[in-house]
């Protein structure tokens, strides 16, 4: 019998966040997934953080570029979260609502890893600015891509030379505790965090984001 994919109409949309250090493949991933679930006739809209949303974009300028003291780590919290409250009012809320699933290149696993962990605020601090700037929003299915830091680094600087390698010029010992952030996130929150080995071919790795997805929307498999 021909395959079809599941019907759809009675299924919540999802939000899905890729995680990772700098280098890691979640742009990447993140189309693969999108490409994935549309054959599956899953409406999805790409997105990303900081950014998002015309305004969370001017601020991501501020973020990404620029000289690495440039920013204290609670000025950049602050600055991530007031992207990010923007990001959600203006693109996640209102893709969820109409039914459209939401697949995000970072978002506050981000800022608890690199500003709570990497940076030393904690993830206390982190916590009580996410409570205040969007009510503890999460979302549904967080894909953490592992690998060690090393190889991060050096894919990150192979990439076309650009201006937004303010976070990739933090040094080594950052990048070590921002991957030990991620896994102790993972750890703390295993049904939703999944840790991905990020450093295998791109197939492998999309093969496994697109596992844990259909195990956690069984509804998006394809149905003979």
């Amino acid at each position: 019998m021909t395959a079809t994919p599941a019907t759809l109409s009675s299924a919540p949309a999802a939000f899905i966040t890729l995680e990772g250090g700098e280098g890691s493949g979640k742009s990447t991933q993140a189309k693969l997934l999108a490409a994935a679930l549309a054959e599956r006739g899953v409406r999805a809209v790409l997105t990303r953080e900081p950014g998002g949303s015309p305004e969370a974009e001017a601020i991501r300028s501020l973020l990404v570029e620029g000289a690495v003291d440039r920013w204290d780590p609670m000025s950049e919290a602050l600055l991530l979260f007031a992207a990010r409250r923007d990001h959600l009012r203006r693109t996640i809320r209102p893709a969820l609502d109409a039914g459209t699933w939401v697949i995000c290149d970072r978002f506050g696993d981000s800022t608890l890893a690199y500003q709570g962990y990497a940076h030393g605020l904690g993830a206390e601090v982190i916590d009580n600015l996410a409570a205040i700037a969007i009510g503890g929003f999460r979302p549904d299915l967080t894909l953490i891509l592992d690998l060690p830091v090393e190889i991060g680094l050096e894919r990150a600087r192979s990439r076309e030379a650009g201006r937004e390698d303010r976070f990739e010029r933090m040094g080594a010992a950052f990048h070590q505790r921002l991957r030990d952030g991620f896994l102790d996130i993972a750890r703390k929150e295993p049904a939703r965090c999944k840790v991905i080995d990020a450093a295998r071919p791109i197939e492998a790795i999309h093969a496994d984001i697109l596992a844990h997805v259909l195990a956690h929307r069984p509804e998006t498999a394809v149905r003979a």
